[in-house]
């Protein structure tokens, strides 16, 4: 018994220690989507779905919750908000030659068609993307590269 107590004490020191490590934060002044707005046109609908499912974790800024504010969640939602901009990210679009942009648009369908975004993790608390916001959010990006072939 006395091992699991010292266990124990350990594992609450260790917790109350990493409070103390704050992760860089994704936090820009303002969210930088415009050459991704002027590029691809989404509508009302789709920017609304958009702002909702994906800016957090896609963009350069991202609103955090509360339980963001502590270790080791801290460190988690960091990881998977560094892990989301470099793979689609729409403040750095301008960066972007056509050849990617279309290239990222078509994950982002893969993705959303394969329901593996948004995370689970993120719709356990934020909900799930309805069917129709799904479509919608596909065939704005079907449209948009469709653009890019002519």
């Amino acid at each position: 018994m006395k091992i699991v107590k010292k266990i124990l004490l350990v594992l609450v020191l260790a917790l109350v220690l990493l409070q103390f490590y704050r992760p860089d934060k994704n936090n820009a002044e303002t969210r930088n989507i415009t050459a991704f707005i002027e590029d691809t046109k989404p509508t009302k609908e789709v920017s609304a779905i958009l702002e909702k499912y994906c800016y957090d974790c896609h963009s350069n800024k991202t609103t955090y919750p509360w339980y963001a504010e502590v270790a080791p969640v801290s460190l988690w939602v960091n990881h998977h908000v560094e892990e989301g901009k470099e793979h689609f990210d729409v403040s750095n679009w301008s960066a972007y030659k056509v050849k990617k942009r279309d290239h990222k648009l078509d994950e982002l369908i893969e993705e959303v068609e394969e329901g593996k975004m948004p995370l689970d993790s993120y719709t356990w608390l934020h909900g799930s993307m309805s069917e129709e916001e799904k479509e919608t959010l596909i065939n704005w990006a079907k449209g948009v590269r469709a653009n890019y072939k002519l």
